[in-house]
This record gives structure tokens, sequence and C-alpha cells, in this order.
């Protein structure tokens, strides 16, 4: 400090010192007058903030949510907002990173930050727990782990003028059809399984479900790399049919989108699933978000949104019961489909991309 080094002119180093004390005050009076209750443009580890490691108020902590293309807007517009209105999440705010599943989950992988991920499916949580940035507890609860539901259906063009409704009639010559890529897309890869476990009488004829996937794939015109890009590419005019999650078609409809969807009677169950990273700066916040995920107001903004809610009596909104409705699990679970649907050099959907000439690459 300068006053150690100029000892002949105390007096004048001993004013600064007073005027700097008085000034140091006068800055601290006017930060404690600001209203600490404001949400919006709070950002972690912000000077004069505190993190609440109980779960109380949260100080500016700042959660990243990583999550997979579909629920961008849900998250965004609703569930976030929503949370930060409760007692739990006060003084917390959001950044959001949403896109294909699997690339999403890679991403984290390779150190994207994420405090929550919320995924098309669990395998993509599977290896951030092989990384050691999961839990391998983080799917003990009553619903193990999964926060929504669905199930694949097909969307046509209003009116439906190609009488597609069938899983037989995607498959007819003539007919395009959208589906995103396999290797980079979850909801691909529900996809894909539920048109094998449709016509396999669910992994029964394993050579019948196998032959009606490479009939398939011969019909699908484009696959991008996620389920909310193949619905742009829908929209904007491409194919007779796409393949997809049943919130979708619900998402486009609600946008005035011109789109008729039809839900198989032998269809798969899909089960997102959402967890809290190991990695998180913000634990409690981050736990306490997800918990609010289960809670009778969030699950009712899904249900609003065209998810089936996990949580029985949360929403009185109906959504028809296909009549053959079978599970991931019933096919083998998805450590065994990985492997022999989905591996990228040796796998069934590989072998039948690489014989069209599509990178199975990720």
């Amino acid at each position: 400090m300068r006053n150690a080094r100029t000892t002949r002119r105390r007096g004048v180093t001993v004013g600064l010192a007073a005027a700097l004390t008085l000034l140091v005050a006068l800055i601290v009076a006017g930060c404690g007058g600001g209203d600490s209750s404001s949400t919006g443009g709070s950002t972690s580890g912000a000077a004069g903030t505190s993190e609440d490691s109980s779960g109380g108020s949260s100080g500016g902590a700042k959660l990243s949510v990583v999550g997979y293309s579909t629920p961008e807007s849900v998250y965004a517009e609703a569930l976030e907002p929503a949370f930060e209105k409760t007692a739990q999440g006060k003084g917390v705010s959001f950044s959001n990173s949403f896109g294909a599943s699997g690339d999403q989950s890679r991403a984290v992988a390779n150190g994207l930050k994420a405090d929550v991920v919320a995924f098309s499916l669990a395998p993509d949580i599977t290896r951030l727990v092989k990384a050691n940035l999961v839990s391998p507890n983080w799917n003990a609860n009553q619903y193990k782990g999964m926060v929504t539901n669905s199930v694949v259906v097909i969307g046509t063009r209003k009116g439906n003028p190609k009488n597609i409704k069938t899983w037989n009639d995607l498959v007819k010559s003539g007919v395009e059809v959208i589906s995103p890529n396999p290797f980079t897309s979850g909801g691909a890869r529900w996809n894909v399984m539920a048109a094998y476990g449709a016509n396999s009488n669910v992994g029964v004829n394993q050579a019948a479900g196998v032959a009606y996937l490479n009939k398939l794939f011969k019909n699908i015109a484009v696959q991008d790399d996620s389920a909310r890009k193949s619905l742009q590419t829908f929209t904007n005019g491409k194919g007779d049919a796409i393949i997809a999650y049943e919130n979708d078609m619900i998402f486009a409809q609600q946008k005035k989108q011109p789109i008729d969807y039809t839900v198989p009677d032998n269809t798969i169950l899909i089960e997102n699933p959402v967890a809290v990273t190991s990695k998180s700066a913000h634990p409690a916040q981050a736990q306490a978000f997800v918990n609010f995920l289960y809670t009778a107001t969030a699950q009712k903004i899904f249900a609003e949104n065209g998810y089936r809610p996990v949580v029985k009596g949360a929403s009185t909104i109906s959504f028809p019961t296909p009549a053959h409705m079978f599970t991931i699990n019933q096919l083998g679970g998805w450590t065994k489909v990985t492997a022999t649907f989905f591996d990228p050099t040796k796998g069934i959907v590989a072998k039948i991309e690489q014989s069209n000439g599509v990178s199975t690459s990720k």
C-alpha cells in the first residue's frame, strides 16, 4: 500500500484512508438497498450473493439445463418460470441448451456445463453415470427417474390425403417418410423400436421385424439430427408422413400447423428421464428443480403441452390408450437393444443405414 512507503506524509495518508473507509461504507449501504427477491438476469458466483445449500433462498444460483430438442419451449416458457415463483426457486435463474439427445449427452460427457440433464431415453443418462457425472442412484425414485411419458405416433398432412394410418402404410411404394437419425436422436431410436416391436410381435419374430425396418428405411426421405428438426422438415412441406413423439404432434397442432396424427394400435411407451449432475455448482437448487418437475403443477404443465404425466391424477387431460402398448423392457431393455440395433458398426440399424449409404458416425 502507498501509505506504508510514504511515511513522511503520514497526515495526508491518514486522511486518504479515512476517506476510502467512508466510500466503502457508502457502497455497501447502497448494495444493501437492492431488491433481493429479483430473479431476472441472476448469474452464479456474482459478487455479494450467497447460496443456501439447504435448498432455501438461492441467492443468484443460475442452473444450466441441458436437454433433448422436443421440450425446449416447455422448460423455457413454462416450467422454469413456474419454479422461479416457488419458495425453493426464489433467486434462481436458468441457462438452457437443447438439441439431439445423443449429441447433448455426449457434449456433457465432453465437458458441457450442466446442473440438470433431461434426455429422450435412459442410455443418454447412463453414459453420464459411466463418466461419473451422474449418480448411479439417479433413478431411485418411485418413477424410476422418468419425468414424462409419450408414445410413438404417425403424423400426416391435414386430412390425411394418402390415408396413412398404419405401420404397413408407411412402407407402401411412393410414400415418403420423415424420421430423425437414430445415431444422433433419441426420438429416432424410439421410432425404430416402435416400428420393430409392432412388426415383430414385440420381438418374438426378429426376422419379420428386421425385414420391416429394411423396407421402412428405404422410404425415409430425410434423417435430421433431432426430432424437433424432423418436425420442422415435415411442416416445411417435405414428406407424406412423419414418425414422431405424440407430444410433438400435439405441439404442432397447438401452433396451428396443418397436421393430423394417428396413434397406431401397436406402439411403444416412451419414457423420458431427468437427473441432477454430480458436478453441479448448485446441487441443492438443481435437486429442488428436479423435485418440482414431479409436482402436480409441473406435471399439469407437461400434460398441457402434450406429454403424458408420470404422476397419476396430476392432470385431467385424457390421452388415447393404444390397443397394444409395449415397453422397451419387453424388447430386452436398452442395454441389449443398444448393442443389437444401434452399435455404430455392427448393429442391425447400422447395417441397414450403411446399405442405404447413410452415415452412422456420431
